[in-house]
């Protein structure tokens, strides 16, 4: 199975690497090239940064082309982590308003209550009551490490899991082949991995 890392210069890829390796992946490519992300068996959009400085540098690659077309229209599974699921969505106002992919239909907004610490990192639980491949063999209240300050909203059904930091966020969705994670599930030990393992195996 060929996993490839789409590479925008923004992403934790050695420890996304290091997971998959861990789970007996070892045929991971790093490449913004349109023949190697059409060639993937999956492919893994990571990220850490800016949602505007992201955005442009995916752009200046023609990255939201190739992937709307290899993963939109073809049905190519794709996971975004962190930033990378935030990129899946219509916007953010990080830095101003910037649009995204606009695979998904939610947003991202900074996190609102004043009480909390900002930005929320560390481990913390899901409520994942819903019918999901991702989350195969993990209980309804699996922990996963978060470090993030801005949250994705959405008032559309695209099978959401949930974590509460002064309100509920979305941590997680499936929306056909396209799956987005708010955790960094190669930082999130066992929970991580078999999140990881689903996504390689199931979609």
């Amino acid at each position: 199975m060929k996993i490839v890392i789409a590479d925008y210069g923004m992403g934790n890829i050695k420890s996304i690497i290091s997971a998959l390796n861990y789970l007996g992946a070892d045929n991971i490519v790093i490449s913004a090239d349109y023949e190697t992300l059409k060639s993937a068996d999956k492919i893994i959009l990571p990220g850490v940064g800016s949602f505007r400085k992201a955005m442009i540098q995916i752009r200046e690659n023609n990255l939201d082309k190739y992937l709307e077309e290899i993963a939109v229209k073809n049905n190519k599974p794709l996971i975004g982590i962190c930033l990378g699921m935030q990129l899946l969505g219509t916007s953010s106002t990080e830095d101003g308003f910037t649009t995204g992919l606009g695979f998904v239909n939610a947003h991202c907004i900074k996190f609102d209550n004043t009480d909390l610490k900002v930005p929320h990192v560390g481990f913390n639980q899901l409520k994942t009551d819903i019918k999901s491949k991702l989350y195969d063999g993990l209980s309804d209240e699996s922990d996963f490490y978060f470090t993030h300050s801005y949250k994705m909203v959405s008032e559309h059904e695209i099978n959401q899991s949930y974590c509460h930091y002064g309100s509920d966020f979305i941590a997680s969705f499936e929306y056909n082949n396209i799956v987005g994670v708010q955790f960094h599930p190669e930082l999130s030990q066992k929970n991580g991995l078999r999140l990881l393992k689903n996504f390689i195996e199931k979609f």
